[in-house]
């Protein structure tokens, strides 16, 4: 696992607490668990116009576990789909950003998720689309590793690999955690890879939190000509913060405290 995180990986948690303490609520720990997945995506991998949301060439990318938007959030802000300061409108009436990703709404937003599960099946549609049109676009969908137990993903999975969808690459935000316990306890998803090959996939496995390992496994997909891909990303729930690295305390906050947002912000010039 990737033991510091540069400049750019803190600043990105800077904006997500910012938008955090201004909504009083937010998922940190899904938040921030994915963020060097969208960073690696939006910065280095993804075809888009920021100023051009709908348009037809740009790649696809899907945030099936739609809790963890204050990290997505973070980055179209940054790509400049619309202005930072609606970060300080989070969860506000006259805002645009809402505790979970709305399509038509946000621009950058591909599909409005989490109800945990879809997402998969809106993107296995998208590359179907794409495919049958003969248009080069890719799709890209982000799954959490508890939302993996949904029975709609694996529908999902059997219609990806009969359809042969090369365009579409699953990253699992493997953070071994979901709402209120580990993975492994709730219901275990091991050997994940060899269920996703069993599928019908092509699957790498990096360090989620390491930006080269995501640069040089996204840069070889289609990892095979008519298969689907599935990356498995090895990521800790909270990461950036000690205190809220595995703790799902944090997996939600519904009353967030300025004395707690700062506490965050000091954690992260510090640690």
């Amino acid at each position: 696992m990737a033991d510091v995180l540069d400049q750019r990986s803190k600043e990105l948690r800077r904006m997500i607490v910012r938008a955090l303490a201004a909504g009083k609520r937010g998922h940190v720990g899904a938040a921030f668990s994915v963020v060097e997945i969208l960073r690696a995506l939006y910065d280095d991998i993804l075809k888009y116009d920021a100023k051009n949301p709908r348009w037809e060439d740009r790649d696809r990318c899907i945030l099936s576990k739609g809790h963890g938007c204050l990290a997505l959030y973070a980055l179209l802000a940054d790509k400049g789909f619309f202005p930072e300061a609606e970060l300080e409108k989070f969860c506000a009436s006259d805002g645009i950003l809402g505790g979970h990703p709305e399509y038509k709404k946000v621009p950058g937003v591909e599909a409005s998720t989490g109800s945990l599960g879809h997402g998969m099946s809106i993107g296995a549609g998208f590359a179907l689309s794409a495919k049958l049109k003969e248009q080069a676009h890719r799709v890209f969908v982000i799954l959490g590793d508890g939302e993996c137990s949904e029975g709609t993903i694996w529908e999902a999975a059997l219609f990806a690999a009969k359809h042969q969808l090369a365009n579409l690459t699953i990253l699992v935000d493997y953070n071994k955690q979901q709402t209120y316990g580990a993975i492994a306890e709730v219901q275990g998803l091991e050997p994940l890879i060899d269920k996703w090959e069993a599928f019908g996939f092509a699957v790498g496995e990096v360090d989620g939190h390491d930006i080269d390992q995501l640069r040089d496994v996204l840069s070889m997909v289609p990892f095979e000509p008519r298969k689907p891909n599935a990356i498995i990303c090895h990521t800790v729930k909270g990461r950036g913060v000690s205190y809220t690295e595995g703790n799902l305390g944090w997996h939600h906050k519904a009353r967030v405290s300025e004395a707690e947002a700062a506490s965050l912000l000091a954690a992260l010039d510090t640690e």
